[in-house]
């Protein structure tokens, strides 16, 4: 298995395919796994690169507190691994935020800036949600973890409709949610408090394109309207009813609008 260093750290890579290079960054609870049910498409004329950040799926995991911009170095750390020079960046909601740092310290690397679901600071909504998300990974029971963070993250369409694969996830992710796996996600959720860059959107470049969900409870439509004002080379789209894991909830529009994305011929970059 690959893996670069990092302070120390061991941290986990995976690349799949040949073509143009894509780097996919993670939302705060997942990991290079939960891509696997879109690689056989996003492998078509794209070189794809996933990784783990820092106390995520097969990295290493911190002892102690952290901020954002490590996460950011962690990137940099397989980009300069792979010798890559040129690449097109996603990210979705915790792995958006680390892609807009990166895109804005390490802005010659980005093509195109593809965020879903993502924020430009951790406002007080976000910030009391993570609270509360702390809270309770403290208590190690990961049912209850289960039961406090994961319905608000979809629709509550798309929940009741899927309610007996939901109670069968919660089963899975009971065993998941281990006092290991709580330890790191309350890093991980401390790590993004304080973010904000909302004054510097305007200093990127890079061609942008900014998905949000009608129904996203945590980075909520308003939050990726703000993005599209800041970043001036930039194009909004929405996901109708649709929930805050807009990957999961509408895997068709999220490969289509990807793909379509990463299509078109890009346009030079404003200086």
């Amino acid at each position: 298995m690959p893996y670069t260093n990092h302070q120390g750290k061991k941290i986990y890579y995976e690349v799949h395919g040949e073509g143009e290079s894509l780097i996919i960054l993670n939302g705060i609870m997942m990991s290079t796994l939960s891509w696997s049910m879109f690689l056989p498409e996003l492998i078509k004329g794209n070189q794809v690169i996933l990784l783990d950040f820092v106390d995520q799926g097969q990295s290493d995991k911190m002892e102690h507190s952290y901020k954002q911009d490590l996460q950011v170095e962690v990137v940099k750390a397989v980009v300069d691994e792979l010798k890559l020079e040129n690449f097109n960046l996603l990210g979705i909601s915790y792995g958006g935020e680390i892609a807009l740092q990166f895109t804005l310290k390490y802005e010659n690397f980005v093509q195109k800036l593809l965020l879903f679901n993502t924020t430009a600071w951790t406002n007080p909504w976000l910030y009391d949600i993570g609270v509360g998300w702390k809270q309770v990974a403290k208590t190690n029971d990961g049912e209850l973890f289960y039961n406090v963070t994961i319905p608000v993250i979809y629709s509550p369409s798309f929940y009741t409709q899927h309610a007996a694969g939901m109670n069968a996830r919660k089963e899975l992710l009971k065993g998941v949610f281990n006092q290991s796996f709580l330890a790191a996600m309350f890093r991980l959720i401390e790590s993004a408090e304080g973010y904000d860059i909302r004054d510097q959107l305007w200093n990127i470049k890079a061609k942008t394109l900014i998905v949000g969900s009608d129904f996203d409870f945590i980075t909520p439509a308003p939050d990726q309207q703000e993005l599209h004002k800041g970043v001036l080379n930039s194009t909004y789209f929405q996901i109708k009813n649709c929930g805050h894991a807009s990957m999961y909830e509408k895997p068709l529009e999220f490969l289509n609008i990807l793909k379509g994305y990463l299509s078109v011929e890009t346009a030079p970059k404003i200086i």
